[in-house]
């Protein structure tokens, strides 16, 4: 109690955060409903679990998977308008990504020292293609699957053969994508990022230790003042002080 309370910078807004969300929700119910298409649920009885029937019926999983393409085109929509309206660029690949990646990979599997980074790392901005790329896929040939249905609309077995199976390889990679980003924070290191899609903002001390490109760019653009956050530590050390020995 007599601690002084934690720093926090601000590293999510709100509406990345939503944006997040969205997506996430909107993956995880494409991919339990595109399963149920196959159908997968049925022929290995997870329909006969309690609570899982409506896993094998086909219209019911059909409206869930509109309705989850749905959520998952305006996230991806919502974020483009917002990024360029914004011009919020952080998580936009850029060069030399790879290799910096590999070097904070490095570093943190020998506990070696990383690079400095930005406000997003190497390896998250390379996450985050992988990610984009795997979705556009699924976008793309979603959307010819649902066009195929339209009355008057006549694609080629050969196209609809190929589609289908560009759209399988885009569920199989979004699935590994999901497992990867999960993953990612069984590192020690990634944990405290973690809280920063809950509540949007992670440690001070965290981002000055290990994104040091960004803390310089907050302190140059007059975002945070390490001056003043130090003293409100101290009085605040100071008055828990003379609290206790009241």
């Amino acid at each position: 109690m007599n601690n002084p309370k934690p720093r926090k910078i601000l590293r999510q807004s709100l509406a990345n955060r939503f944006v997040h969300w969205t997506t996430a929700l909107s993956v995880l119910l494409l991919i339990i409903t595109g399963l149920g298409q196959l159908p997968l649920y049925t022929r290995y009885n997870v329909t006969k679990l309690p609570g899982a029937e409506w896993l094998g019926d086909y219209f019911i999983t059909i409206n869930l998977h509109y309705l989850a393409a749905f959520g998952l085109l305006f996230a991806a929509t919502f974020h483009i308008v917002y990024a360029f309206a914004r011009k919020e660029f952080d998580i936009f690949p850029r060069k030399g990504d790879m290799k910096e990646s590999y070097q904070i990979i490095k570093a943190m599997l020998t506990k070696g020292q990383e690079p400095p980074s930005d406000k997003y790392l190497a390896e998250q901005r390379v996450a985050y293609l992988f990610i984009v790329l795997s979705l556009l896929l699924l976008i793309v040939t979603g959307l010819i699957k649902t066009l195929k249905n339209v009355p008057g609309v006549d694609f080629s077995h050969s196209l609809l053969y190929w589609n289908t199976a560009l759209h399988n390889i885009g569920t199989v990679l979004i699935i590994f994508g999901v497992i990867g980003h999960l993953a990612a924070f069984l590192l020690k290191e990634n944990r405290p990022l973690l809280p920063g899609m809950f509540t949007g903002s992670i440690s001070w001390e965290y981002v000055k230790h290990r994104h040091t490109l960004w803390y310089a760019k907050l302190l140059r653009n007059g975002e945070i003042n390490e001056t003043n956050h130090d003293d409100e530590s101290k009085i605040q050390s100071g008055v828990n002080s003379k609290s206790t020995s009241v």
